[in-house]
């Protein structure tokens, strides 16, 4: 009598039907492992970049998704979207522990032999950063020569953030948000507005009338908190490999990143904690 739990239950020809392999095209995501030294820590230093352009492409497509709804005057689904974003964002701040069992010694092994590539030309990290309201023109240079990833840079660039849909509802609910800010330039970096600040004050003070706002705020939060520890897992995993040297991509290294952990994406909200 067969044991109805036993392995020999399993499916096992696939010659019609997609595999596990098939399915997920792995062949082709092995195909895409290819180290170009013998160094054997340069097999790490690709799988945690893989996995991270991975959940960085979900990222951008749950934000988008959520922008999408938000656009359409709906706050509780993107929620859960965005939910999804800071375990993400979880997931890929958690790799950095892993690549620092990297030592200077081993990264120096293999690092000449990719010449200028680097994480700086992310075409999803740089998506992400322009979905969340952190604009810079200048991000688009390295992305010229690649019009399919270069064209929805520069759309998103363009576009508002999910911090300025997020401030159109503000003001659909009769809430002050001034027209400079709603028909703002969005290709320039948001700056903090007085205004802006009280009408988030007046949705923190009154959660009954105004909790779906109050609870979008506190998304938001959760977001920009969880993107700051992966800039600052970055910082460190980055000073403790190679120090004070100058980045593959042409930056100051931990210079340069050590700067853009002083960027705000939505001030207001952070302004919000000390004006109550």
């Amino acid at each position: 009598m067969n044991d109805k739990n036993s392995a020999e239950q399993a499916y096992s020809d696939f010659t019609r039907s997609l595999s596990y392999g098939d399915y997920l095209h792995l062949d082709g995501i092995h195909a895409a492992h290819q180290p170009i030294t013998q160094a054997h820590d340069e097999h790490l230093f690709i799988a945690v970049h893989h996995v991270s352009e991975v959940w960085l492409g979900l990222i951008v497509r749950e934000i988008q998704a959520a922008m999408k709804l938000l656009e359409q005057g709906i706050t509780d689904a993107p929620l859960k979207m965005l939910t999804r974003v800071v375990r993400a964002q979880e997931q890929m701040t958690n790799a950095w522990e892993v690549l620092k069992t990297m030592t200077p010694s081993d990264y120096l092994e293999f690092r000449s032999a990719f010449g200028q590539a680097s994480g700086f030309q992310s075409q999803n990290y740089r998506m992400v950063e322009f979905l969340l309201g952190n604009r810079n023109p200048v991000m688009l240079r390295p992305h010229a020569h690649r019009p399919d990833l270069h064209d929805p840079l520069k759309a998103a660039l363009e576009g508002p953030s999910v911090y300025d849909l997020a401030l159109r509802l503000v003001a659909a609910r009769g809430l002050n948000i001034p027209d400079e800010v709603l028909q703002r330039n969005y290709a320039e970096k948001y700056t903090l507005n007085e205004a802006v600040v009280d009408a988030w004050i007046a949705v923190y003070r009154d959660t009954d009338t105004y909790w779906d706002l109050y609870e979008l705020a506190e998304k938001l939060m959760d977001v920009e908190d969880n993107f700051r520890r992966w800039r600052f897992n970055h910082v460190t995993t980055v000073e403790r490999t190679i120090g004070f040297k100058r980045g593959s991509g042409g930056t100051s290294g931990v210079g340069y990143l050590k700067q853009a952990l002083n960027i705000v994406l939505f001030p207001e909200l952070w302004e919000v904690r000390t004006r109550l």
